[in-house]
């Protein structure tokens, strides 16, 4: 998988796109990989506040239950309503039509340090070889 280089990711491997103070949000495609099939979300309604590092909802997949952690500080402005009905798109399209929330940053600056592209698939390499030894 060729991770988006426009995109910045989190070690939780959340991944997050900014377009002016808007940040789209998802999981990526390592994580729905390391999930299975997802089979629910969790997400907050707009006008959420969440914080960076910190739980803003939950995915359930056919193994296992786990947090959602925000990569950036906001008010959630939309949660991506068609993952109710229709939650495998996560595993489908991760980085597209898998996104979970928007939010209006409160701190751009913190978007500068989630790792780009090149640096997450690094980091994920190395989670493997960890894994494997």
């Amino acid at each position: 998988m060729a991770y988006p280089t426009d995109y910045r990711y989190t070690k939780d491997h959340e991944w997050v796109q900014v377009n002016g103070d808007i940040a789209t949000v998802g999981i990526t495609d390592h994580a729905q990989h390391e999930l299975g099939d997802v089979v629910f979300v969790e997400l907050p309604v707009p006008g959420v506040q969440v914080v960076a590092g910190k739980t803003f909802g939950t995915v359930e997949s056919v193994k296992a239950v786990s947090d959602i952690y925000a990569p950036v500080s906001g008010e959630v402005t939309k949660s991506n309503g068609d993952l109710q009905n229709a939650p495998q798109r996560i595993n489908e399209d991760p980085h597209a039509q898998g996104w979970l929330i928007k939010i209006h940053l409160s701190n751009p600056a913190e978007v500068n340090a989630l790792m780009d592209a090149a640096a997450y698939e690094a980091y994920i390499a190395t989670q493997s070889k960890e894994a494997s030894a």
